[in-house]
This record gives structure tokens, sequence and C-alpha cells, in this order.
């Protein structure tokens, strides 16, 4: 797949959740993992992480959103239930995207989805648990942008043939290095 992504949520507090949006980031091959304004038992984030995430993917936790620091030329893409927000299926994910949801009973502040170049909804009733959210928005990522073949129109059809490998652009994130955090087991 081309490019690459970062996942992660502002304010968030329920460990859970956080664990479950981290393990199917390390899943569907996410480049960076971060927090901002988190508040939460960092060690009961491994009782959903069972893919121990921290250990494959750079973790940040970014105290605030002033601080809050990513690779350059990437988009910010906030995932937040609101009306003018750009329904998923619709949305065409750039190539080097930062997916930022918002925390549990609440919405992403207004300064991050002013700072933000897309805002996204997933097409529900009502919002989705943030692990859940996260892991059908990253879906979506590797479904539109893989190297998959198309689906066929007839059934039982046989999907098209795909050509070459294509191979995506580094990521850079140096300028986050002073934001690495340890391990969740490192601090309560």
């Amino acid at each position: 797949m081309r490019g690459f992504f970062g996942i992660g949520a502002e304010k968030i507090h329920k460990p859970m959740n956080l664990g479950s949006l981290f393990r199917s980031a390390h899943a569907f091959g996410a480049n960076f993992l971060f927090t901002i304004s988190a508040t939460y038992s960092r060690s009961s984030v491994r009782l959903s992480d069972t893919s121990d995430a921290f250990l494959h993917v750079p973790f940040y936790s970014f105290p605030n959103l002033n601080e809050a620091v990513f690779p350059d030329k990437c988009d910010l893409v906030g995932v937040e239930f609101i009306e003018d927000a750009i329904d998923l299926p619709s949305f065409y994910h750039p190539q080097r995207a930062v997916y930022i949801l918002g925390p549990e009973r609440g919405a992403l502040s207004p300064d991050l989805l002013e700072k933000c170049n897309y805002i996204i909804k997933i097409p529900t009733k009502f919002c989705l648990n943030v692990g859940l959210a996260g892991a059908i928005i990253m879906y979506d990522r590797v479904k539109s942008l893989g190297n998959y073949s198309r689906k066929s129109v007839t059934l039982p059809g046989k999907p098209e043939k795909l050509d070459g490998q294509v191979y995506g652009h580094y990521a850079d994130l140096s300028n986050m290095d002073k934001y690495r955090d340890t391990l969740p087991n490192d601090k309560n």
C-alpha cells in the first residue's frame, strides 16, 4: 500500500477502548500511534491489546493539542459524528494521513476540528465505540488504497488480476521523537 498513516485519540480515558484501537492499528499496519490529552490507566491498556502493539509500533503521548506534532505533509483526518462530515464510503483517503478519534462520551475539541484537513464519519444511526470506529476507518483505508483486485460483478466470479506492487512514501517521524513514550506497563 502506498503512503503511511498514524491513528490516535484525543482526551480518551477508557484503556480498553485504547487497547482495542491500538491492537487494530497494529493489525492494519499503522506507522505510529498517539494520544492527545489522554487520561487512562496505562497498565490496563494491555488487557485489550493482546498483540502488544506498543512493542511493534511507535507510540507518542502528547500532553495537549498545542504540543502535538506529526510528520510533514500529512493530512489530519478527524473522525467525528457531525452533520457536515464526509461519509466514509465517499471519502478518498490521503496517502499520508493522521486519523484522530474523539473521546468516549464526547467530541473532538473545536481547536482540533479547526486543524483538521478533513472531518469524516461512519454513516451509522449513532456513535460507535472508539476502538470499533478506528478499525472500520483503517479497514476502509486498506481496502481503498491497498493493491486488491476488484470484486467480480458476476457470481461466482474470480477477482481481476493485479499489477505489480507499488511502494509508498517513507514516514519521517523524527520531529515526534521528544514525545515518544514508554510502554504502558512502565507507568501507572
